[in-house]
């Protein structure tokens, strides 16, 4: 669009990337240049603040909260040879066009250009939501000015997160350990994850069984003669499933009114309903319809992008913006679901393209959003352009990153306008009578689509692994109420109810969307945050919280609820959004919040306690630091009461009876502590501190049993635990326990039976030592570098020289044995697509997808391991990467050759020395003695 004659006008976008595309769709007369993002912040330290400043009182805040909140903006480091470029330009065009994105955050950019640039030509706000020509010459022809509206509610936001974060951090600090951060919106978004572990964490498995019919139809017709049902009641009674039970303790909720079946149970009443005839007793059909999804918002994006692509959010939000800045998609950071008329005509014509008229409604579909305090009606994220390009059409053009998720978008857009998926769906009861003349139920539902509509183009994924896919049919054969049925198999089938599924990105994301906490433009960098401040961990796609975070969360919830309260936090988002539309005044807002002024809107806990800054300065005293680092696990066997501790060398066991007095603690270690104490490993999650693997890090942290002395030796000899299990050790010698053995039950004279190992079974007629040990692969005897299975570990004690030989002269190949059969095939791994199985191996059941292998852990059972467990385990692993290779020993040599290597050895580091003296001498007369720089001084970092 060719600019008036004679007419210089900037153009200030973001980012250089915007810039070159913009640069592209504009005529001669403009000059684009980007702003590198944000252009100005309140000070992140002491040393950013302007030398006439540094006295004030509120200049580590960089408020002025005695002045109407006035803030301290000062331009960052690496944003001051961009801005002397831009002020350069202005002075230099006719006009300016402020170009920054259509949100909050780009409405305070483009004022804060204007505050640091202070330009003398006009200045005009120019938007868009797409980076193509055609809305690019719209937003030059159609500028508006600044929303001051907008920069106040984002002015609002940005310190009310400095107020938070610069003074509940320190608390943080002074309490918990230094460094920490607390934020408005990071600290919510732990408690979510922490809340979750700690369900985890009191959760009781319990066991319930029903029965698996294969029913079989006689003259089926077309439909299929077999089908599955599962036992639903018994003699009138439901028959129980996971929802009936109570997560804390196991047992069925009170008032359920079920059948509990045990495996006997159910195994009788397979059995006396073993030839017994089965009848229809009815049949319900029902249509189905399924109504297209809306198109992508930000956190929906996030999500199936997490479910379909695995990708973090930080990872969906950087391509999103390469595609947006390139002209591919609209604006990615939006909580509408609307689509304008053009796209809409678009996405029309091409499904009418691509999947024919019939899958396109009489009437264009349009979408209301759900979402707790809706920022501006943007658009949903779409492709860009009058004309949708095909994934085939941008191919060539993206990376493979990039083309995944336009493919993703473009999909979604389509779907959204397409027709209903329909069918019908057939619910099933079938009963018979048993031997003992019991009723027993029998359920089956069936569903079949007979127009896909929708689902052809896009079907959503679910947070939930087992979930069934929208677009999968179950057909049942045609039947009819009082139809004979018999049954070719009826298997008893056991369950075990599964915790509460940890967060993913994904599901945090959609759990602090529906609360109304958060904007589109936080949510990816809050989960780096989370992660990055150590609170939280990845392990696979599941948010894991550290025990750092227990300690925070604790400390917040005792001391501070409402800056962590859900709905607060949430009605503070409802205040930005008043302040947005122009009717709330940021400063009333700010005074109510941090002094305790009631002339604030809406929520008044916190102006009724004296605001924040009295909060967080007169209950300082009241908080035990010991209290707050500890986080209660169980009460043992014993009495002792055990519980993790937040120490400034990471997390350890303690346990103690109540009352006892303090024992000093050991050199290095936290201050009046209590009773035993064990390290915790790193990588284990509190919901894996379960009483047997408590009992067993006691075991070897602190905690170990001495079992006697050597009388060969007169060392102790101790059992420990360690990474690989328990094991004995007495001075330089240590040997595992073999699998038949219990850390519980092992004596003294079995301590030292394993520490004769490798036992030296005699000498071979060469002269060779034949010995026989435990390895990885079990007990075996070896000469030189010849290996032979022994079939039992006694025999590694038993085993006689002529066995011994015997054993050794024999091939390989009948060593060999066929390989045993898995313990469990467990489905297909939801990260990598391989099929996992368990298999038992030296060291008890272990998962695995062929490539990487992942011990149970101690009270997980092959039959209750979860899918989702064991993804998360092979995960874990893979992460950890392969074990370092030991470096080969060092060549024996000879003393004499030590020696002269010895004497070398020094008077080369004597030498070096010396030279290395001279040269420093040298430097120090050359060089001047450089001025010790001050420190920094720590500040938290906010949401």
């Amino acid at each position: 669009m060719p600019s008036n004659a004679g007419t210089t006008r900037l153009v200030i976008v973001e980012s250089p990337a915007k810039a070159k595309t913009i640069s592209g769709y504009l005529g001669p007369g403009y000059v684009v240049e980007a702003s590198f993002g944000h252009v100005r912040d309140l000070p992140r330290n002491a040393a950013d603040v302007p030398a006439k400043y540094k006295g004030e009182p509120w200049a580590r805040l960089g408020v002025d909260v005695d002045n109407g909140f006035h803030a301290l903006y000062v331009v960052s480091a690496d944003r001051r040879q961009q801005i002397s470029k831009l002020v350069k330009l202005a002075k230099e065009v006719d006009e300016i066009f402020l170009a920054t994105d259509e949100d909050r955050e780009g409405e305070a950019i483009a004022w804060h250009l204007v505050e640091t640039l202070k330009p003398k030509v006009p200045v005009k706000r120019m938007v868009f939501h797409e980076i193509t020509k055609p809305a690019i010459q719209a937003a030059v022809a159609n500028p508006r000015e600044i929303d001051r509206d907008l920069v106040d509610a984002q002015e609002a936001r940005r310190i009310l997160d400095r107020l938070y974060g610069y003074e509940v951090s320190p608390v943080l600090w002074k309490k918990v350990m230094p460094k920490l951060s607390a934020g408005r919106v990071q600290s919510v978004a732990t408690r979510i994850v922490v809340e979750r572990e700690r369900q985890r964490m009191a959760f009781r498995t319990a066991e319930y069984w029903d029965i698996l019919a294969t029913l079989a139809v006689a003259n089926a017709g077309e439909g299929p003669r077999n089908f599955n049902a599962t036992l639903v009641a018994l003699n009138g009674d439901r028959i129980a499933t996971g929802k009936d039970f109570e997560p804390t303790t196991g047992r069925v909720k009170p008032g359920a009114g079920v059948v509990h079946l045990d495996s006997a149970g159910a195994h009788g009443l397979a059995a006396r309903l073993q030839g017994r005839p089965f009848t229809v007793t009815r049949v319900e059909e029902k249509p189905y319809r399924r109504r297209p999804y809306a198109p992508f918002i930000t956190s929906t994006l996030q999500q199936e992008a997490a479910r379909k692509l695995r990708f973090s959010s930080q990872q969906t939000m950087r391509t999103a913006q390469r595609l947006y800045e390139n002209g591919y998609i609209t604006y990615m950071r939006t909580d509408s679901v609307n689509l304008s008329e053009t796209a809409i005509a678009a996405a029309r014509r091409q499904i009418v393209e691509l999947y024919g008229e019939r899958s396109v409604p009489p009437e264009p579909r349009r979408y209301t959003g759900k979402v707790k305090n809706a920022q501006e009606a943007h658009e949903a994220i779409r492709p860009a352009g009058d004309n949708f390009r095909t994934p085939g059409d941008v191919a060539k053009e993206l990376s493979a990153e990039e083309f995944k998720l336009y493919e993703l978008i473009w999909r979604r857009t389509i779907a959204s306008q397409m027709t209903d998926a329909v069918g019908s769906s057939v619910s099933v009861r079938i009963r018979a009578v048993s031997s003992a003349q019991e009723e027993a139920d029998f359920g089956a539902t069936g569903k079949t689509i007979t127009d896909p509509g929708f689902l052809r183009a896009y079907v959503e994924s679910s947070d939930d692994e087992n979930a069934e896919a929208e677009d999968a049919e179950r057909r049942l054969p045609n039947l009819v109420k009082d139809q004979p049925l018999t049954a070719d198999e009826l298997a008893a089938q056991g369950h075990h109810t599964q915790p509460p599924s940890r967060y993913t990105e994904a599901s945090l994301v959609k759990a602090l969307e529906e609360l109304g906490i958060g904007r589109p433009s936080t949510y990816a960098s809050i989960m780096q945050t989370i992660q990055d401040r150590g609170y939280v961990v990845k392990r696979g796609q599941a948010m894991i919280p550290s025990f750092l975070a227990f300690a925070v969360i604790g400390l917040l919830e005792r001391h501070y609820p409402r800056l962590i309260d859900y709905d607060f936090t949430a009605s503070m988002e409802n205040e930005l959004d008043e302040i947005a539309g122009g009717d709330h005044a940021a400063v009333d807002f700010l005074t109510a919040f941090y002094f305790g002024s009631a002339n604030g809107a809406g929520d008044r806990d916190i102006a009724r306690s004296g605001g924040l800054k009295k909060l967080v300065t007169e209950n300082l005293s009241d908080i035990d630091a010991r209290s707050v680092n500890s986080i209660p696990l169980f009460t043992d066997d014993e009495g002792r009461e055990v519980v993790v501790r937040v120490g400034r060398y990471g997390p350890y066991l303690q346990r103690a009876v109540p009352g006892e007095q303090p024992a000093p603690a050991a050199e290095g270690e936290e201050g009046g502590g209590q009773g035993d104490r064990a390290p915790i490993p790193e990588g284990l999650a509190p919901d894996e501190l379960t009483p047997e693997k408590v009992h067993e890090l006691f075991l070897g942290g602190g905690g170990e049993r001495k079992l006697g002395d050597d009388p060969a030796t007169g060392e102790p000899i101790l059992l420990k635990s360690g990474r690989f299990g328990p094991y004995v050790a007495s001075g330089e010698r240590k040997s595992s326990l073999l699998r038949s053995q219990s850390p519980d039950s092992l004596t003294f004279d079995e301590a030292l039976r394993l520490l004769s190992l490798p036992r030296l079974v005699g000498k071979a007629p060469d002269g060779t030592e034949v010995l026989a040990a435990n390895g990885r692969y079990g007990p075996y005897v070896k000469q030189g570098d010849e290996f032979r299975s022994l079939d039992s570990e006694d025999k590694m004690f038993t085993v006689t020289l002529d066995e011994a030989l015997a054993l050794l002269a024999a091939p390989k190949a009948r060593q060999r044995r066929a390989a045993a059969p898995p313990l469990r095939e467990m489905g297909v791994d939801p990260l990598t697509e391989k099929p996992l199985v368990i298999k038992d191996g030296r060291f008890g059941p272990y998962v695995t997808d062929g490539e990487t292998n992942a011990s149970l852990r101690r009270g997980q059972t092959p039959e209750a391991l979860s899918i989702e467990e064991a993804s998360e385990m092979l995960a874990e692993k893979r992460a950890k990467g392969p074990a370092p290779k030991k470096k080969a020993p060092a060549k024996k040599t000879t003393a004499a050759k030590t020696t002269a290597a010895k004497k070398t050895a020094a008077a080369t580091r004597s030498t070096a020395a010396k030279k290395t003296t001279t040269a420093k001498a040298t430097t120090a007369k050359k060089t001047p003695a450089k001025k010790a720089t001050p420190k920094k001084a720590t500040t938290p970092t906010t949401d």
